[in-house]
């Protein structure tokens, strides 16, 4: 899976068309399983509306999941659109619901398609980007004296460290992208960058840079 982008945390917008107010919700997840759960939580939620419509983009287990639902709207009038955007906008491990209460006044299907793609878009544009891509999660043991240079030379080679921990030797966790492990095993290996030990953990998500 190439770079992709998802967003920092969770958003919300709202309008209203022809009195029926649409409810964009847009979430950070991380499996199907969280998804599912969110959107149970949010039909309980808002249990008294007329529809909660669902689309999500997951990334589990190196495979790309895509669903989307109407949930008792014209067929294609909701979740379809939903969809297409957070494809066009390349979102990955996010969900995205809108809540329609119906405000009385029939919209037609072009209205509908309106108005979920307004409201999703509000959503997405309101959302802070974070680039993600595949990578790995490792820990490195070094001395005291090489932290420094450890700190540089991660900084320079897009490496992000997310733990340090003081003991007898330094141990610090990190996490950088696929294409960077050959190039960090042979930089070890060769000597250099002064660290005793690396040992990649597994596999995950993470993250390159952010964006507004």
């Amino acid at each position: 899976m190439e770079d992709f982008y998802t967003i920092k945390e969770n958003v919300s917008a709202e309008i209203v068309e022809k009195k029926s107010k649409f409810i964009a919700n847009l979430f950070y997840v991380e499996s199907k399983q969280k998804a599912e759960e969110i959107i149970k939580e949010i039909k309980k939620k808002y249990h008294d509306a007329r529809h909660n419509c669902v689309a999500y983009r997951i990334i589990e287990d190196n495979v790309l999941l895509e669903k989307s639902s109407d949930d008792g709207e014209p067929s294609g009038t909701a979740g379809s659109p939903m969809l297409d955007l957070l494809r066009g906008n390349d979102l990955c491990n996010v969900l995205l619901i809108v809540t329609r209460y119906f405000g009385g006044i029939l919209l037609g299907t072009g209205g509908l398609v309106k108005a979920y793609s307004e409201s999703s878009q509000k959503a997405i544009e309101k959302s802070i980007k974070i680039l993600q891509s595949e990578g790995y999660l490792a820990e490195v043991r070094l001395d005291y004296n090489n932290l420094d240079g450890f700190k540089y030379y991660c900084n320079n080679s897009n490496i992000n460290i997310i733990d340090i921990n003081y003991s007898d030797v330094v141990i610090c966790k990190i996490e950088f992208s696929s294409n960077l492990k050959e190039k960090i095993v042979t930089d070890f290996e060769n000597k250099k960058i002064m660290i005793n030990d690396l040992k990649v953990i597994c596999k995950k998500i993470v993250n390159k840079n952010a964006e507004k």
